[in-house]
């Protein structure tokens, strides 16, 4: 089981690699000018949404400490999913998920952040609903493809199969 887990977050991986060199011809002055503030409202929703889950990450690790080492290369690759739709994440907290970024972040999780999400105090429960969120976020990047010009297209569809191995890996009996 151990070396198809490791498989599986290997491609994980690959999948953000992708992600983050599919980004370059899709910004602001890319050559997809029909639906660009189309385009432009779906990219903004998906860095929202990385951002909102970096967040529950980080609020789960917060409270269970033991899951840290299996979190961790998730969370970066969601705050890798973020950066790649052009939001800004901050890097992984040490110990609480409400430590300051660098100023001129454009973190969210500054003074106007909002409030941690809740996590439930059993262990298999918080990984439970770090996977509902996955699966759902995956599930609206994947309705979003048919309205998303070319390259963000591509970059949907990558980050939504990240998200579906995201959600295989915190489902398996690993802990």
């Amino acid at each position: 089981m151990g070396p198809r887990r490791r498989s599986l977050l290997a491609s994980a991986a690959g999948a953000a690699l992708l992600v983050g060199c599919s980004t370059g011809s899709a910004g602001p002055g890319s050559s997809d000018s029909g639906g660009s503030s189309a385009a432009g409202r779906i990219r903004a929703r998906a860095a929202q949404d990385s951002q909102e889950l970096v967040r529950q990450y980080d609020a789960v690790i917060a409270a269970h400490p033991a899951l840290a080492e299996r979190l961790r290369p998730l969370r970066a690759q969601v705050a890798a999913h973020a950066e790649a739709f052009g939001g800004a994440v901050e890097p992984s907290p040490g110990a609480s998920p409400a430590t300051p970024g660098p100023e001129g972040s454009g973190a969210p999780a500054g003074a106007g952040a909002p409030p941690s999400p809740a996590v439930p105090a059993d262990g298999k429960q918080a990984l439970a609903l770090l996977a509902a969120a996955e699966r759902s976020l995956s599930d609206r990047r994947t309705a979003a493809l048919l309205r998303a010009p070319g390259e963000l297209a591509r970059l949907l569809a990558s980050v939504a199969a990240a998200g579906a191995a995201h959600v295989y890996l915190l489902t398996e009996d690993g802990t």
